[in-house]
């Protein structure tokens, strides 16, 4: 339980400095005050996604209050290993700062591009199409080895999975919105991982449509 409380505070502190962060970016990327149709996502997403979210950081303020109300969940790791994971969670969120910067107002929680949308193609965008998913699923793998806890591992496995299966609708619009030039763009980035080799084609420079 001493490990708990240790892990507990790193936690927080951690939170404090990270979710102000998102909140910021999110509210700044809201000022248009459009309208976005999160149906497109479809039922089987808008059923799951979300509540999975909600139920992951429900799991994380839960064992930040009391470890004790998670430890039903809790799974023996090595105190090495949970150290690990406040090191990724460090690291991710350096990461996720940088992709917000880089992604500016053109942040959205759907698939829907905005108005003004920008095809951005600087900061890890060079590199990755969606790496704001991959921040959020390596930010929330370290915060299931700071907690020691299987349910939230567990979760971000389900909505990493979920993640991957709406980008495929996310990507059809930005082929839709930007057309060749987005299509060029996929084939000298990976969706998620950075390519080993680009394709012959590089990104053409970004634009606003």
């Amino acid at each position: 339980m001493h490990d708990d409380q240790t892990f507990r505070a790193v936690l927080i502190a951690i939170t404090a400095i990270v979710l102000p962060i998102g909140i910021y970016h999110r509210i700044r990327s809201q000022s248009t005050r459009e309208p976005l149709d999160r149906r497109q996502e479809g039922v089987f997403i808008l059923a799951t996604l979300r509540p999975i979210g909600i139920l992951l950081w429900s799991a994380v303020f839960a064992f930040m209050i009391s470890p004790r109300s998670m430890a039903w969940s809790s799974m023996q790791l090595p105190a090495t290993v949970r150290w690990i994971g406040v090191a990724l969670a460090v690291l991710a969120g350096a990461a996720l700062t940088w992709t917000l910067r880089s992604i500016g107002p053109n942040l959205t929680d759907t698939v829907v591009t905005r108005r003004e949308h920008t095809l951005v193609l600087h900061g890890p965008y060079r590199w990755v199409r969606h790496p704001f998913y991959d921040c959020v699923a390596l930010l929330m793998l370290a915060v299931g080895l700071i907690t020691a806890n299987w349910a939230i591992l567990i979760g971000t496995v389900a909505m990493f999975a979920l993640l991957v299966l709406r980008t495929s609708r996310e990507e059809a619009n930005l082929v839709a919105r930007f057309g060749e030039s987005y299509r060029t763009y996929m084939r000298s980035t990976g969706r998620f991982f950075p390519r080993l080799r680009a394709r012959s084609r590089q990104p053409v420079p970004e634009r606003r449509v």
